[in-house]
């Protein structure tokens, strides 16, 4: 059992340390339709939103907006389970034994638009936070306000396909997270947040990937 265990998390680091390591240089074959790709430009403004990203809910959490008054060492994360951005996002890997590597030519197109299914999944949730009971709306308002605008900038300027409009708590199934019960709330909202921070490192190294082009070799 305790071989199993080592095994797993071995699995689980080389997933997410993948993205931080120059991927072998391999033929790709063709994809069957026409592979969009972002520009040079606009990976490095998707960078820099995502850094910016990264650093607001890095912020939020240490500051313990939503989290101070709960064990965040045992809470589980809640984790966007309408996307699959770890899967779409991990380049492909050669002569490992790790079950989830990917089989089939890391896509761009897959991964960003993943990337954008996660954005729009979290900025709903946030969304409709705001508009149900909170315990202290000075203090949880302001800094979930500045995450949308972020989110918001990254949908529109990172997207394969136009986005104008923010997303709202109707395009996800979200309310039903939120009651009449802030403290209620405020633990679900930790739970939210902390897998968004995780997300948002994978995020931020799957467009390091997409940036430094690896993929198209």
């Amino acid at each position: 059992m305790a071989n199993f265990t080592v095994y797993v998390a071995s699995c689980t680091l080389l997933l997410l340390s993948c993205f931080c390591r120059t991927a072998p240089a391999v033929p790709v074959p063709v994809p069957a339709g026409p592979e969009l790709s972002l520009s040079a430009e606009r990976c490095a403004r998707c960078s820099v939103l995502l850094n910016t990203l990264l650093s607001r809910v890095t912020l939020i959490l240490q500051n313990n907006v939503f989290c101070q008054d709960n064990n965040t060492e045992s809470m589980n994360s809640r984790m966007n389970s309408q996307a699959d951005t770890v899967q779409a996002c991990t380049p492909t890997l050669q002569n490992s034994s790790c079950m989830a590597q990917r089989s089939s030519p890391f896509s761009e197109s897959q991964c960003v638009e993943n990337i954008m299914k996660d954005l729009t999944h979290y900025a709903a949730a946030f969304h409709s936070y705001l508009n149900h009971p909170m315990r202290s709306p000075d203090v949880e308002e302001p800094p979930l306000r500045q995450t949308l605008e972020t989110i918001q900038s990254l949908r529109e300027s990172c997207s394969l396909v136009p986005i104008k409009e923010p997303p709202s708590s109707s395009e996800e199934n979200t309310p039903h997270l939120w009651g009449s019960n802030t403290f209620g709330n405020r633990y679900e909202m930790c739970k939210l947040m902390k897998g968004f921070h995780m997300r948002t490192i994978t995020i931020n190294r799957a467009m390091g990937y997409i940036a430094s082009g690896e993929h198209r070799k």
